[in-house]
């Protein structure tokens, strides 16, 4: 399934750019960076249940917030772009 992760990361305390990158990292790990807090994530339920639990460990549930929003695996007609898109559309193949 396709999945939209955004989240917002407080950087005003010591630790906050800390958690901000390893936020982004783990989600790199599942997906593509759309745009600066926001990735486009192709996994299946068992995936979901890891990232989600890598990024509760991860975040800092006082004053950080992390949304999901599932697009199913019938995404393609649920996505429109304006402007630049992603150099590689989820759950595309990767050709070099």
């Amino acid at each position: 399934m396709l999945l939209v992760v955004t989240y917002d990361v407080n950087t005003a305390d010591p630790g906050g750019a800390q958690r901000l990158r390893q936020v982004a990292k783990l989600c790199e790990r599942y997906g593509a960076r759309v745009q600066n807090s926001v990735f486009e994530v192709m996994v299946d339920a068992a995936q979901l249940t890891v990232l989600k639990s890598e990024l509760q460990r991860t975040m800092d549930p006082e004053k950080d917030s992390i949304r999901f929003y599932r697009l199913g695996n019938h995404y393609q007609n649920k996505i429109d772009t304006l402007g630049r898109s992603a150099k590689v559309e989820a759950g595309q193949p990767l050709i070099l």
